[in-house]
Formats: structure tokens, sequence, C-alpha cells
């Protein structure tokens, strides 16, 4: 789960709630005072640092007096996957901007290997959401991207002595859904 950073400035106008408010309402061990302050600045520019935890967006929500569906973004990420970016990125683009149940149709029958992969995720992201009790036939895809993992490096002996590399890609596959409003 992360903050939709978007909403969170956007519900905190509304309500008329300042930062500082915002502050206390998220003060636990390891961040109190000045940190607090500088971690809901962080979030409201959509920078993720520090790293917001599931605890802190309810606290936010309820200094806001929303749900805390309202101000996060359901995020999944499978790491290190088999197959290059450029394949994986095809599918991915799929299902962009798309309803939930729709994307989960067409990634059960794309015939791409990459489709199970994105799939998983799509599914992980699905369930982060009905955890926050969101409610799942409102969803989309609200961001889908492909990023470029480590390479596995393999050699094969080729004549006089030679060796040629084998380079084999992995990938990561990050999948935000939101519930659309």
């Amino acid at each position: 789960m992360k903050i939709h950073s978007a909403r969170l400035k956007q519900f905190a106008e509304e309500a008329g709630v300042g930062v500082e408010a915002l502050a206390q309402a998220v003060e636990r061990t390891g961040m109190t005072g000045d940190e607090a302050v500088s971690a809901v600045k962080n979030w409201m520019r959509g920078r993720d640092h520090p790293r917001c935890r599931a605890e802190d967006i309810r606290r936010l929500a309820q200094a806001l007096g929303r749900e805390a569906k309202d101000i996060a973004l359901f995020e999944s990420k499978v790491r290190g996957t088999r197959g290059s970016t450029r394949k994986i990125r095809l599918v991915a683009d799929l299902i962009r901007g798309k309803r939930v149940d729709d994307a989960l149709n067409m990634m059960t029958f794309t015939t791409k290997r990459a489709a199970v992969d994105i799939k998983k995720c799509l599914q992980a992201a699905i369930a982060d959401a009905e955890e926050a009790e969101a409610d799942v036939t409102s969803l989309w895809v609200a961001r889908s991207f492909v990023d470029e993992g480590m390479q596995i490096k393999r050699f094969q002996p080729k004549d006089r002595g030679r060796a040629h590399a084998i380079i084999k890609q992995t990938s990561h596959i990050t999948v935000c859904v939101e519930e659309r409003a």
C-alpha cells in the first residue's frame, strides 16, 4: 500500500488540516517531531521517503476523516522474473488504464509467457485492496510498468578454447491498482 499524494493534498485542503496536524497523527517510534513533518511533506510531494507503512496511511485517513482506501494506492511487485523487459512491457501495456476484471480476463487469455507473472502481480494488488476494504468492482489499473532486473551471465564453450557469453535477462514487474471515485 502506498499513498496517493494528489488525493492526500486534496483531502487535507478540503478538511482544512495542516501538515503539522497530520504529522502528529503519524508520530511513531523512530519518527517524531520534525521527522514526522518532513515525512508528511515528502508524502504530499509524491516521494515515499521514509517508507510509508499501512498504519501510517490509516492514521492519516483518520486525521482527515476519511477511510484508508480513499488515499491509498495498492501496489504489488514481482521481482526477478525471467524474461526480457521489452517482451514483458508489451503485455504490461495491455492492462494499463483498464478495469481490474477486464485486465484479469486479458491476462488469462493472452498467449504470451509474461502474462502469468503479470496476472500474479495484479491478483496480489487486488488482494491488498480487498484487505483495505476497497470496492473490488470499482478498481482499475492505475499504473503498470516493467523495469530491468539483474542479468544472469552464462558462457557457451566454442571452438579453439573460446567462450561466448550468454546473457539471460530478468525484469521487475509493478502493478498499481486504485479505486475509481
